[in-house]
């Protein structure tokens, strides 16, 4: 079977093959549009998460090992050990090199009837710099440090009341935690 697009314009029916045709070229174009968006939509999102993996683990450790330095240096504290708990992680806002493009076209048709599309282009990536050794890390417009949600403190002279009050004053002055989220223990002895 042949099929021939002269037939479908000719006789009676040729108004309603027209706009179907038209309908059908309409659909073709937004399922493109569609597709075309959601690609470049999936690329954005994948180089987001693939250039911001910072270390921020070590925020934690190094309040940890501060908090531990200070106190042991307390008298009476003796050997102390700091254990901080954090609500949510560490978050960094890298800066972005963001270029916008946008592009209008009119359109004309036999009619006399004219109309505009407007076609908008983001792009946005990271800004990264080289480092030394040749690695790349992202240029950071500010680090979030976590919430800390509380602090346990084991510490061998934790028996007497007054030492235990200064851990946990100098804990509060260090994190701003309320008091009541400051727990001190005596250390077990080895």
């Amino acid at each position: 079977m042949k099929f021939d697009f002269a037939e479908l314009f000719k006789g009676k029916r040729k108004n309603e093959n027209l706009v179907l045709l038209i309908v059908i070229l309409i659909i073709v174009v937004v399922v493109i549009n569609y597709i075309w968006k959601d690609d470049s939509k999936k690329q954005e999102d994948t180089s987001q998460n693939q250039a911001v993996q910072v270390n921020t683990d070590n925020t934690d450790e190094n309040l940890e090992t501060k908090l531990e330095d200070i106190l042991s240096k307390i008298s009476g504290v003796g050997r102390v050990k700091v254990m901080i708990t954090y609500l949510e992680s560490s978050s960094v806002e890298p800066i972005y090199d963001e270029n916008s493009k946008v592009s209008n076209t009119t359109e004309a048709d036999k009619d006399g009837t004219t109309r505009t599309i407007s076609q908008t282009d983001n792009q946005r990536q990271i800004i990264y710099k080289e480092n030394s050794d040749g690695s790349k890390e992202p240029i950071t417009k500010s680090i979030l440090n976590p919430k800390i949600a509380g602090a346990i403190i084991a510490a061998s002279g934790a028996a007497d009341s007054n030492v235990k009050a200064q851990i946990v004053q100098a804990v509060e002055a260090a994190t701003g935690l309320a008091t009541h989220k400051i727990q001190v223990f005596q250390m077990e002895e080895k």
